[in-house]
């Protein structure tokens, strides 16, 4: 994948990112969980479970106070994530969509061979995403999963009408998902496609290679 491209897909990526109600899922209805999306439940226990393994990953980094003071709403950073995985799922179903193995694995070897070896996408994915070193496929795959459902819908992530196309296709899906957050998080915006209660830091977050290059900007 050519940088100019990746860079393309990261900021159209930062764009849709970027752009209901408060319910009561974590009440009787849905004890422990953090959010309902289409019917099923992302724990509580779930979403502490993946801020812990990247709080582990910052704490073993030479930069580890900076890391961990700059990841100060981390816990809803990761249930926006997981929230937002589910919606991009259901768009890309709903297009016919789907990510191989294959895939995921060209994209990580694609990341390692320019930005210098699979340490320092580790790196840069820890400090540009936030994301731990088991949580690196999964994030990946959302980046093809992306690229690939604005190919389906023909609509050009290089230009602001294909991210306004895209935000369509996730906003419907999100619709669809009737998402019911537990107000101690916040509520989901299905316009925005995120948690409305912090402001993602979407816009550093590149793919690996540029995450390198823009580190500390």
């Amino acid at each position: 994948m050519h940088r100019r491209r990746r860079t393309a897909l990261a900021l159209s990526t930062a764009t849709l990112l970027a752009a209901p109600l408060l319910t009561a899922c974590g009440s009787e209805a849905h004890p422990g969980a953090a959010a309902v999306v289409g019917g099923d439940r992302i724990d509580v226990a779930t979403v502490q479970a993946q801020a812990s393994d990247v709080r582990t990953a910052q704490q073993a980094s030479d930069r580890s106070q900076e890391l961990v003071t700059k990841s100060g709403q981390l816990t809803r950073v990761k249930l926006s994530g997981l929230i937002f995985g589910r919606v991009l799922d259901r768009a890309a179903k709903d297009a016919g969509v789907s990510v191989s193995r294959k895939e995921i694995q060209q994209i990580r070897s694609d990341a390692a061979a320019q930005s210098g070896g699979d340490e320092a996408v580790r790196t840069g994915m820890l400090e540009q995403r936030w994301v731990a070193p088991g949580q690196i496929d999964a994030s990946l795959r959302q980046e093809v999963q992306l690229q690939k459902l604005a190919q389906a819908i023909g609509a050009d992530l290089q230009n602001p009408a294909g991210v306004q196309a895209v935000g369509q296709s996730l906003t419907k899906a999100s619709k669809a998902l009737h998402i019911d957050v537990n107000p101690r998080y916040g509520s989901w915006d299905d316009q925005k496609v995120q948690l409305s209660t912090y402001k993602a830091p979407w816009i550093t977050q590149v793919t690996p290679v540029e995450g390198q290059e823009q580190a500390g900007a």
